[in-house]
């Protein structure tokens, strides 16, 4: 019996030993297994890191400085067009009015009151709209310049007077005889108003006097008075100048 209680003991002792051995060869192996893949993962991770060089650096720095002309060719392109759009919004005019010159002292003629004639789709020229728009047109410019004349006469009676000082005098006879020159020649273009007036009169009015073609509206809104198109007027101011040489 006690033989027996001795081999079970040793049995028990052999099989605790068997035991602990596997344990530590199952702890041995999972630490080797965790090192194996540790070093997989770094392996991997240095397979991935490309080798930095003077080619890399090279690469690196010519893509910074594509980067940069990028970015500094679209500052420009939005400056350019932040110039653009601000050019154009100046150059749009605010309020069309006529192109007739204002009269000097006055604030707002009857002319400027008078809003510029829009041209419709298929609207014949020279209808009766447009006939009635240049004689109302013509007819506030007239009265503008009359208008003008009798302030002029009204001022020369006021402030005609004998200064004492040669100096003034001189001055003031300089200042009328340059509102004479201007009246007179406004007193010509009345003359040219009222012909203008007869010619609307009778339908002749927006045709051209030397080849019969249209003289247009937008020229006329410039110049009403206008009785030769735009062709034959520089031809008309070139003969001129050959003329005077």
């Amino acid at each position: 019996m006690a033989a027996t209680r001795v081999k079970t003991s040793g049995r028990k002792k052999t099989a605790a030993k068997a035991k602990a051995r596997k344990k530590t060869s199952g702890k041995a192996a999972a630490a080797k297994k965790k090192t194996v893949s540790r070093k997989k993962t770094a392996s991997k991770k240095t397979a991935t890191r490309k080798p930095v060089g003077k080619k890399a650096v090279a690469k690196k720095a010519a893509g910074r400085k594509a980067a940069a002309k990028k970015s500094t060719a679209r500052k420009k392109t939005a400056v350019r067009r932040k110039t653009i759009a601000r050019t154009t919004a100046a150059r749009k005019p605010t309020a069309k009015k006529s192109t007739i010159a204002r009269a000097p002292g006055q604030q707002q003629s009857q002319v400027e009151q008078i809003a510029p004639y829009k041209v419709k789709r298929g609207e014949a020229y020279m209808n009766e709209d447009q006939r009635r728009h240049f004689h109302d047109l013509l007819l506030a410019w007239k009265r503008d310049l009359m208008e003008e004349a009798d302030r002029t006469v009204h001022h020369m009676q006021d402030e005609a007077s004998n200064f004492p000082d040669p100096n003034d005098r001189a001055s003031q006879e300089s200042e009328f005889s340059l509102e004479l020159r201007t009246r007179d020649r406004e007193r010509k273009l009345l003359r040219k108003i009222d012909k203008t007036l007869k010619r609307v009169e009778t339908d002749d009015y927006g045709w051209c006097d030397a080849c019969g073609a249209e003289i247009g509206v937008r020229r006329l809104e410039a110049r009403p008075t206008a009785t030769l198109c735009f062709d034959c007027k520089t031809l008309d101011e070139i003969r001129e100048r050959q003329k005077g040489i």
